[in-house]
């Protein structure tokens, strides 16, 4: 069982930066791929980023490629969501979520096993 708890998140205004944090529980962390998703008001949960258990690979949505970097440190048991060059759609709650599985990395939530609860991120215009 792997607990995972975000922060970071809060109010920023348009070009501003945020960076948010997942720490998770559990000793086998650093064999977890991890995954960063979204979710608007009214809209489906959707993926943002995801980094592979040694941080060796990363991959993102388009909609956040060249602003947004995922990146983990194992020996904290934390993946990190560095937000830069926010826009007013970037305005969502953050998740992240750990896929126990034997992959590279994960876009899709139904490969993730465990959710964190989630950090708000609104981003004035």
């Amino acid at each position: 069982q792997v607990q995972l708890v975000e922060s970071g998140g809060g109010l920023v205004q348009a070009g501003g930066s945020l960076r948010l944090s997942c720490a998770a529980s559990g000793r086998t962390f650093s064999s977890y791929v991890m995954g960063w998703f979204r979710q608007a008001p009214g809209k489906e949960r959707e993926f943002v980023a995801t980094i592979s258990w040694s941080g060796s690979t990363t991959y993102y949505a388009d909609s956040v490629k060249g602003r947004f970097t995922v990146s983990r440190d194992n020996g904290k048991n934390t993946v990190y969501l560095q937000m830069n060059s926010l826009k007013p759609e970037d305005t969502a709650t953050y998740y992240c979520a750990a896929d126990r599985a034997v992959n590279a990395i994960a876009t899709r939530e139904i490969e993730y096993d465990y959710w964190g609860q989630g950090t708000q991120v609104t981003v004035s215009s």
